[in-house]
């Protein structure tokens, strides 16, 4: 069988139970080596690049997947191996993907409609693992897990929290959740992407669930930062001595921190743009609703959010909660990012 013909399904329910006896663990477990041969990678964005490039740099062999073949000598000149054939990853031991939704997930998980090759779940060897570290709804995450069993690979959900500066200094938070011996096998990997690694359990659709909800935890209070430092600003006050004195008291975690520095210097240069924000948050309203949890304070950030991008700010970072409140207060601030344009 050529490596781009799709291989039937395998009625098994994991990777790990479509290994000899001999090879399994104490509990049913498998035991297998971490990952060790040519790593795929598809979703080569500011993250996915940054992502991509470190593990190059320690060593690994990394196929990156793209569609245009304009980018191929910039991602050579990181150590990556550019192919604009998705056939080229379906011989790989692990294929990572970090991906921007739902759709493009399941695209290259079940390929297009006007791709012969179908996507990884048809290409991909028996005990091939998917790590698939996008932020995505539960319910995906549960259907590609079940699509990746049927044919006895495995899938390890392991979305992030960073952006793409943290990427490249490997100072990532990763949530993952996945059969215990295939998260086993990618540890080395987590490992070389972040700073740490926290296993949530044996269901890869609660990574992307605590993800969602940590994601709602910043962008609340981002839009809390902005009113704020708006009525700061208002009454002709320099809000950093402000933000300095309740990020050294209070509120002295990393996004108070870091964020709210940033909308006191009314720097919205992008990093985490809005459409993507406002995507998780439609998908974590979605996530609260299906559990019957109202979520207010969630609905007032996607509407700034639907506001920010009808005003035009679509390319801003998330930080932009912040120029809304200040224009909405009739400070008419003006971004870093568009002063420059």
């Amino acid at each position: 069988m050529s490596k781009h013909e799709s291989r039937p399904a395998v009625a098994f329910r994991s990777a790990s139970e479509n290994l000899p006896h001999e090879r399994r663990g104490g509990t049913g477990s498998a035991v297998r080596p971490p990952v060790a041969g040519e790593i795929g990678f598809v979703g080569l964005g500011h993250m996915g690049t940054a992502m991509a490039a470190n593990l190059a740099a320690a060593g690994r062999r990394v196929i990156a997947y793209i569609r245009h073949p304009d980018r191929i000598g910039r991602l050579e000149a990181l150590g990556l191996k550019p192919t604009t054939d998705m056939g080229d990853l379906f011989d790989c031991e692990l294929v990572i993907s970090m991906l921007p939704d739902d759709a493009a997930v399941r695209e290259v998980v079940f390929g297009r409609n006007d791709d012969h090759l179908g996507g990884l779940a048809a290409g991909l060897m028996p005990g091939a693992l998917h790590l698939s570290m996008s932020t995505i709804s539960s319910a995906a995450a549960s259907l590609l897990a079940t699509e990746h069993a049927q044919r006895g690979q495995g899938y390890v959900a392991a979305p992030v929290f960073g952006n793409p500066d943290a990427a490249k200094a490997r100072q990532l938070f990763i949530v993952a959740a996945g059969a215990s011996a295939d998260v086993a096998r990618c540890r080395p990997i987590l490992d070389a992407l972040g700073q740490r690694t926290f296993v949530i359990g044996a269901d890869p659709q609660d990574a992307n669930l605590f993800k969602l909800l940590g994601n709602m935890m910043s962008a609340t209070a981002l839009e809390m930062l902005g009113e704020v430092v708006a009525v700061v600003r208002k009454r002709g006050l320099d809000p950093q001595p402000f933000i300095e004195l309740m990020t050294s008291t209070m509120f002295g975690g990393r996004a108070h921190k870091i964020y709210g520095d940033k909308i006191a210097r009314q720097d919205y240069a992008a990093g985490f743009v809005l459409p993507l924000v406002l995507k998780d948050v439609r998908l974590a309203l979605a996530e609260a609703e299906k559990a019957g949890v109202p979520m207010p304070s969630v609905g007032v950030v996607r509407d700034r959010l639907i506001t920010a991008i009808a005003r035009g700010y679509g390319e801003l970072d998330w930080t932009a909660l912040g120029l809304i409140a200040a224009e909405d207060a009739g400070l008419y601030a003006v971004p870093s990012s568009a002063a420059a344009d």
